[in-house]
């Protein structure tokens, strides 16, 4: 099984939702992060004040798949979170050796 963790754009939560739901993606967490990687923020005015913005506003996807559907959710993320702007985000893909689901005790592919 992999997990795969999606950091990218708020406004692409949607696009990507649906691209999972087309590549057979059952289920998804969300968390709301801020960050920053090579750009490292920008500087806004605000009534006539700078400010320096360092931590932009993104969106966490985390999925469990099994290894055979992996690499197509990678590139269905990849392909609908695309926007081809600086900060279109990450995608990381883990190794996960074990899941358990609470309620009925299964295990492995079977819980997710």
């Amino acid at each position: 099984m992999k997990k795969i963790e999606a950091i990218i754009k708020p406004h692409k939560l949607d696009d990507v939702k649906d691209a999972l739901d087309k590549a057979g993606v059952h289920g998804m967490t969300v968390t709301e992060v801020k960050g920053y990687g090579r750009q490292k923020g920008h500087v806004e005015m605000y009534r006539g004040a700078e400010y320096q913005v360092v931590f932009k506003a993104k969106v966490k996807i985390e999925v469990v798949v099994n290894d055979a559907i992996a690499p197509g959710v990678v590139e269905a993320v990849r392909g609908a979170a695309n926007t081809g702007s600086i900060g279109d985000g990450k995608i990381f893909v883990i190794n996960i050796e074990d899941a358990v689901r609470i309620r009925t005790n299964e295990r492995g592919e079977a819980a997710v």
